[in-house]
């Protein structure tokens, strides 16, 4: 398949390119120093993680520790309630630890082990990267260092004591707004000083080469399933792909099923209260091209154009900007991106629980209330949406916040 001169077919070749570029975005914008270490990580994965060895270990653990491969299920209710499109669920919520994270995790954490590193460093907002990571450091050996906003360990109190009873360090970042620019901000400080002994998991498709790339190939496996399921299920590939987008991983992964099919993709953004400056995080919807955290992408600036101040309900998306990838897809209209308030979030969040008996996290309940939405609009055929985690871990947000509705 091409679209707008991009041969699909061969796209997982050509992107990123030697140097982690999706066309203009992408790279590596580190220190000289940090640069080494970027350099030794991109050559590890690319020996160690193509061995036959390290795929086979992962494969196992991905069958009996992981659970994989999560299921779709058929939202029959939900559907009919709407009388639109049949909305499917790819089941991430099912996967260990309870969302999709853990499907990097492990590579990342075995990928140390591998290097002979002692410990591994990550950022978290929503707290599923964190929880992941430390399952992944546990299984393997490793310490773990998790660095988190304030105002997001208040809000994921849950997760926090997950990672904690699963041995990880949580380190409480104060600094600025205390979310998760803030965190990624300390943990990449800390790796300047630990990089010979740790490696830095990011916890999604963004930061400096090979970091966009590698997350990426871990998640495909989500896509990859969804596409084999979906076929058996129902013969036929689904009319649309949703996945919410913060720094983009479950969506990649889900995206990269089906770059090559005549299939519809929206990545879902984060409007929350609003389009005013600092009242949402929808960076591809409202950014411009710029470079933050070592890479270049689509972000959002404040008037002196640094990253600005942003907000929404899902710790996990709020990000002032997205993977270098989902920018580039973006710009050459292979993917379309959109975006759901807080509101309609919370709304589709009770609902897929009253209707199917599926408590999603916030984050997720953004893709499923744009499925909503797109199956309404749509009238016929079907919807897949990447409910990339399960809803445990906002329960005590959601009841103080909004109550029981």
């Amino acid at each position: 398949m091409t679209y707008n001169n991009i041969d699909f077919e061969t796209y997982f070749k050509n992107y990123p390119d030697a140097n982690g570029y999706f066309g203009k975005y992408g790279g590596s914008f580190v220190s000289p120093e940090l640069q080494t270490a970027m350099e030794e990580i991109n050559d590890a994965y690319r020996t160690i993680c193509k061995s036959r060895k390290f795929i086979s270990e992962l494969r196992r653990i991905r069958k009996e520790f992981q659970g994989r491969p999560t299921p779709i299920s058929h939202l029959e209710r939900l559907s009919n309630k709407l009388g639109g499109a049949q909305l499917y669920v790819k089941r991430e919520d099912l996967n260990h630890t309870g969302a999709h994270k853990l499907n990097h995790c492990m590579g990342e954490a075995l990928l140390a082990k591998y290097m002979g590193k002692k410990k591994v460093i990550a950022e978290t907002g929503a707290g599923q990267h964190g929880v992941a990571l430390a399952t992944a450091a546990a299984y393997c050996g490793l310490e773990c260092d998790i660095y988190m906003g304030a105002v997001d360990i208040k809000k994921q109190a849950p997760n926090v004591a997950r990672m904690k009873i699963l041995g990880a360090n949580v380190i409480e970042v104060t600094e600025g707004l205390q979310t998760l620019k803030e965190a990624v901000d300390a943990a990449f400080a800390a790796y300047c000083h630990e990089y010979k002994d740790a490696i830095y998991c990011i916890g999604s498709v963004l930061g400096p080469h090979p970091f966009p790339m590698m997350v990426r190939e871990f998640q495909k496996v989500v896509g990859i399933e969804a596409r084999e399921q979906f076929l058996e299920m129902t013969g036929e590939l689904p009319d649309a792909v949703v996945a919410c987008v913060g720094g983009g991983s479950n969506a990649m992964g889900m995206f990269s099923g089906f770059l090559n099919d005549p299939v519809e993709i929206y990545g879902i953004e984060p409007l929350g209260r609003g389009p005013a400056l600092g009242d949402h995080a929808a960076s591809l919807k409202y950014g411009e091209e710029g470079i933050m955290h070592g890479f270049n992408s689509i972000m959002l600036k404040d008037e002196n154009g640094d990253p600005a101040p942003v907000y929404s309900v899902a710790s996990g998306l709020d990000y002032p900007s997205s993977g270098p990838e989902h920018a580039f897809l973006h710009d050459c209209g292979r993917v379309k991106y959109d975006v759901i308030t807080d509101e309609e979030t919370i709304d589709a969040f009770f609902e897929l629980a009253r209707m199917e008996g599926i408590i999603p996290a916030i984050e997720s309940a953004h893709a499923v209330a744009y499925g909503m939405k797109l199956a309404k609009e749509m009238g016929r055929g079907s919807v897949l949406i990447n409910l990339s985690g399960r809803g445990d871990k906002d329960m005590d947000y959601i009841i103080e916040h909004y109550g029981i509705r």
